[in-house]
């Protein structure tokens, strides 16, 4: 192995595992090789899980305070070295700095509840639910829980998952996306410094078969999953199969519906930041965008106004927007571009003539806007991730509605709208799990919980708050009973309530 070689975390250090097999870490940026990264092996998977098995009884039965010590202290480390975290992120993922802040910061809300986490922790307890006999209800850990990240937020959707699970009492298996690893093990570095025993969190990096061993494997209890829909589906038959709880947060078509009384700068500025932030590789960008008629065509020179003055670029330079994640995928993604065109959607701006402020080597594709796009398009039907914003027209709210509840997914939507009884009458009648008023990205805060319906979510659990302790915990019923001295003797018949 060589110094650009990332390793697996495994019993608190860095360890290669036995597979010897590695793959590519890419400045999307440069587009150059900046690293190989460790791809386990079925026993390396097994390696990794034992070391969790080992550490989990001992962290089960350390005292929530210690837990929560545990947690403030990672909290502290984690907002001091969150420009160190950013700039991993930038440097393998290539969203622009300020993003990759930002995905920190929100990271660092689900620690904040975690670090609160007692309050939801506690059981219920009722006195004398029959003479002399008391009920009470107590939350425990699952055991070894496994996190399966994707490449688009490689800090903070392992911190959705790695701190309830944790506070919780379990120990971790995290696998990332083995696109933008660092990140991942700057996390692991951050909680062991915390004072996290060896072992409660570990990392293992890989590919399917990484995935496929650890679905399959009899010590993990649970799995938490985010990917493309076809996955998540995939991942959640499978790990349901093997008699595991499984939650996992499948892909997107995020709907942003402007009606003609919406504040039109207002929307427009929103549908290019939530369309193109991050280069559109987020699941809950907007990536359909249906003006309620007459609003399309001012609408459309709005945005299309705003894609101008954009700067697709380096991340590390101010710009706007980075490049893609991998060569394959930007090729993909433009590739939907000469399908928009093949369809007769009219393209307004073509991101695939962008000039970057960047390496020619990098990954680019710059913003891109296609107006009268119809529901039988494959850019407005396939999620394609990246920074390709499709107008729809609807003749009215209905239509809107009718073409937002239509799609088989339902992630998240947007309205923009000034009247009041409209937005509330969207919020009760769209099939969508999240949905924002007059707010483009609307992810919820870490104490509500992140997810969506249809074939968005696999399972019935989201992500972080109240549903994130739910599913890293057990519940337990106890009835219990302490008798004077003697005995009532045999009694055959069944007990009731006296």
């Amino acid at each position: 192995m060589t110094g650009n070689d990332i390793t697996h975390w495994v019993d608190g250090a860095g360890w290669a595992g036995t597979a010897g097999r590695t793959g590519d870490v890419y400045d999307p940026a440069t587009g150059q090789v900046t690293a190989r990264v460790c791809l386990a092996s079925e026993s390396d998977v097994d390696h990794a899980v034992t070391s969790a098995a080992r550490a989990y009884p001992r962290w089960r039965d350390t005292s929530l305070a210690r837990r929560t010590a545990v947690l403030f202290a990672f909290r502290r480390l984690l907002a001091e070295h969150a420009g160190e975290v950013a700039a991993a992120i930038t440097a393998e993922h290539g969203k622009v700095l300020d993003d990759a802040a930002g995905e920190v910061q929100r990271g660092l809300e689900v620690v904040d509840f975690a670090c609160g986490l007692g309050h939801l922790l506690k059981g219920d307890f009722t006195e004398n639910a029959s003479s002399g006999i008391d009920v009470y209800s107590i939350r425990q850990p699952l055991g070894v829980v496994a996190v399966i990240s994707p490449f688009n937020f490689p800090a903070m959707v392992p911190l959705w998952f790695l701190p309830l699970a944790i506070a919780c009492g379990n120990s971790v298996v995290l696998k990332p996306s083995e696109k933008d690893p660092s990140a991942s093990l700057l996390l692991a570095r951050l909680l062991r410094e915390a004072g996290l025993p060896d072992g409660v969190c570990t990392v293992v990096h890989g590919d399917r078969v990484a995935v496929d061993a650890l679905l399959a494997h009899p010590d993990i209890a649970a799995v938490s999953f985010v990917g493309s829909t076809p996955v998540a589906r995939s991942v959640y038959e499978t790990g349901t199969r093997h008699g595991k709880r499984v939650q996992a947060l499948g892909g997107a078509k995020n709907h942003m519906v402007v009606l003609p009384d919406a504040d039109l700068d207002l929307a427009a500025d929103a549908a290019v930041g939530a369309g193109f932030g991050s280069a559109g590789e987020r699941c809950m960008a907007i990536s359909a965008l249906v003006a309620v008629d007459p609003v399309g065509d001012e609408l459309v020179e709005r945005i299309a106004k705003r894609i101008g003055a954009l700067r697709t670029g380096d991340g590390r330079r101010g710009c706007d927007m980075g490049p893609l994640v991998t060569a394959e995928h930007r090729d993909r993604v433009a590739s939907y571009v000469e399908a928009g065109i093949a369809s007769g959607a009219t393209l307004v701006a073509d991101g695939r003539s962008v000039i970057p402020d960047g390496d020619p080597g990098g990954f680019w594709l710059g913003p891109t806007l296609f107006d009268h796009v119809t529901p039988d398009m494959s850019i407005y039907t396939d999620e394609i991730f990246g920074p390709v914003l499709s107008v729809l027209r609807a003749p009215s709210y209905e239509a809107a509605v009718e073409l937002v509840n239509a799609s088989p997914y339902g992630n998240g939507t947007a309205i923009f709208t000034t009247d009041g009884r409209a937005a509330r009458r969207y919020q009760n009648e769209v099939e969508v799990g999240m949905v924002g008023i007059n707010v483009p990205i609307p992810v919820p805060v870490a104490y509500h919980s992140f997810g969506g319906w249809k074939a968005s979510l696999f399972g019935d659990a989201h992500a972080y708050g109240t549903h994130g302790v739910d599913f890293y915990t057990r519940t337990k019923a106890v009835t219990s009973r302490w008798p004077d001295p003697g005995s009532d003797g045999v009694q055959l018949g069944f007990p009731r309530n006296s």
